[in-house]
């Protein structure tokens, strides 16, 4: 009897789906109207979204006609903003039951541009200004008469006179004659180009700390320029770009503060952000542990878009103190100006080193996220790490106190769509650090190093990812003994070759130490796919090598593959890889687990 009892159940819930069926579809969205004689599929598309739908039929042939109507007037619309202009609209009612709203269309011919004038009631000063207006309207005889197009081309007149200077520029009411005789629209713009107008200088407006002075100097016009669109949307770009303000307009003068000599000021309005804010950050691999980063950040304390930034990190491989104030635009604009400093202590699988830096840094910006930049950092630390005498195979420890002097030169191009989650573009990045090292073991040498990646999409949503990278470096002047350990070539890691602990690939002391090298060599391949928004998987393959010589050394790769999930943050991508090593070295676990933000590279 259960069973039956559970049969009579499915069958009455069958039999009231199928019964409320009619009512659901009756309920559904509708066309407000059918439509009959245009072949157009285009045109027909356009009519049918301008009358849009209903979620009931009509309840009486009234009510049809009524629908009729209204759906007409849209009919005529779309038709006369099309360019046909010899339409036959005519509304009725079907008389089914339910009746049907129905509207028939005769289109007639399409109408085609004729002539094209513009008439100045006031015009530009410069002959040239006037060819550059006329060169905008862009209109050509026989395209299709939309009234669209007509309004664009006015537009494009007043926006052409507008970036010449002259800001005032406006449309009076166009004249547009139909002719019914040979099927032409034909616009006359009439324009009022308004007085050249120059610029003037700044009227800061602000409620925070920021000196007006310092606002006036990004400004990228001298007194007496002509008024440039570009170049005020310009200024109002350096102020966003060092992220201080919470809002920021930049807008010229209303007319009436115009003077003599036709001069306006441009009127800047700042909001400041709020005056601190603090940020934290965290990472983990089993190669290299549990990373904590914390930042307590102040803004415009200078008075002039100013960040001062106190770190604290602690992590197995870095703990350390540090304190920098960044200046953006220092001489110029897109330059900004890094003074810092840090107290640190660093304990790889390679070397143990204590000591404080100071340091500053230029960088200048071209594009949004390209630079290239200059600095100087002078470290005082003590270094203790191992020597080895392979002619002997001894292996001696060293406790060396080191004064360093390190001139950082760094190049930076990213074409890619993305800097956190490329899926498309290439980045090129080279770095050279001469650097001087005095006290227990004194020598001079040059570190230089580069490396590109390029990002392949394999569809047009790019979904499919296909990611390379190749990393070059090497030292030159100086034995693997000469080189203080911290600034010779490690690989092996999370942003290096996967599935290898850190600073696991290359040559390992006879105490399992890695001695690190003189070169450097790796390369990455990932295939990269979104399975939802919100989700993706990789797969990748590693390599890389270390060389005892200033040639990066291939013979010797260390190579890994693994797959990862990413799950995509509005800004960036969570990364979560496992990787497992081709070669496993001595000690070492079978796969590594890496998890952090933004792509691998």
């Amino acid at each position: 009897m259960g069973r039956i009892a559970r049969i009579l159940v499915l069958a009455t819930m069958l039999a009231g789906a199928v019964s409320l069926a009619p009512l659901c579809a009756q309920a559904a969205d509708q066309p407000k109207a059918a439509i009959e004689g245009v072949s157009d599929k285009k045109l027909l598309a356009e009519i049918q979204d301008a009358i849009g739908t209903v979620q009931r039929p009509a309840v009486s042939r009234f009510d049809a006609r009524r629908r009729a109507n209204d759906a007409a007037e849209q009919v005529v619309a779309v038709l006369r903003s099309e360019g046909y202009y010899d339409y036959d609209v005519v509304p009725d009612a079907t008389d089914a039951d339910p009746p049907t709203a129905l509207v028939r269309v005769d289109p007639g011919p399409r109408y085609r541009v004729g002539a094209v004038g513009v008439d100045w009631l006031k015009p530009p000063q410069d002959q040239k200004t006037q060819d550059s207006a006329l060169d905008a309207v862009g209109l050509k005889r026989g395209d299709p008469g939309r009234a669209v197009d007509v309004i664009a081309s006015e537009g494009r007149v007043v926006a052409a006179l507008t970036q010449r200077g002259y800001a005032d520029a406006k449309p009076a009411d166009r004249k547009v004659v139909v002719d019914h005789a040979d099927h032409t629209v034909n616009p006359t713009f009439r324009i009022d180009a308004g007085p050249l107008v120059r610029l003037d200088g700044l009227q800061v407006q602000t409620d925070g700390r920021t000196n007006p002075a310092w606002v006036a100097s990004l400004a990228p016009w001298h007194e007496g320029d002509a008024y440039a669109p570009a170049k005020v949307a310009e200024l109002e770009r350096r102020l966003r770009d060092t992220q201080v303000y919470r809002q920021i307009t930049v807008a010229l003068a209303p007319a009436e503060q115009t003077d003599a000599k036709g001069k306006r000021p441009v009127v800047v309005s700042l909001a400041d952000r709020a005056p601190a804010t603090i940020e934290a950050g965290v990472g983990y691999s089993t190669a290299e542990g549990l990373g904590l980063d914390v930042a307590y950040n102040r803004y415009n304390q200078l008075r002039r878009a100013d960040t001062m930034t106190f770190l604290a990190r602690y992590a197995d491989i870095d703990k350390r103190l540090g304190a920098q104030v960044a200046l953006p635009h220092w001489g110029r604009p897109g330059r900004t100006l890094t003074l810092g400093t840090d107290l640190y202590d660093q304990t790889t699988p390679a070397y143990h080193r204590t000591g404080a830096d100071l340091r500053a840094d230029l960088k200048q910006r071209f594009g949004k996220t390209s630079f290239y930049d200059v600095g100087l950092t002078i470290e005082y630390d003590r270094n203790r790490q191992a020597d080895f005498d392979p002619a002997h195979n001894v292996l001696t420890p060293a406790d060396l106190r080191l004064a360093i002097a390190t001139l950082n030169t760094g190049l930076n191009l990213d074409r890619s769509d993305d800097p956190l989650n490329p899926t498309r573009g290439w980045k090129v990045m080279a770095t050279a650090d001469p650097t001087l090292v005095t006290g227990d073991r004194p020598v001079t040498f040059l570190r230089a190093q580069v490396q590109g990646s390029t990002y392949l999409p394999l569809d047009k949503s790019a979904r499919t990812v296909v990611a390379t990278r190749l990393r070059l470096g090497s030292i030159v002047n100086g034995s693997i003994n000469d080189i203080p350990s911290d600034r010779r070539f490690y690989a092996g890691g999370s942003g290096s070759v996967r599935g290898y602990g850190y600073q696991r690939v290359g040559p390992i002391l006879p105490n399992n130490q890695p001695e690190g090298g003189l070169s450097l060599a790796e390369a990455s391949l990932e295939l990269r796919r979104a399975v939802t928004p919100n989700w993706g998987v990789v797969g990748f393959v590693d390599a890389g090598s270390i060389g005892g010589s200033a040639a990066p050394d291939f013979s010797h790769l260390s190579a890994g593959a693994g797959f990862g999930v990413r799950y995509f943050l509005p800004f960036a991508p969570i990364r979560a890889d496992i990787a497992f090593p081709f070669q496993r070295p001595r000690g070492d676990a079978g796969f590594q687990l890496y998890v952090s933000i933004g792509q691998a590279f």
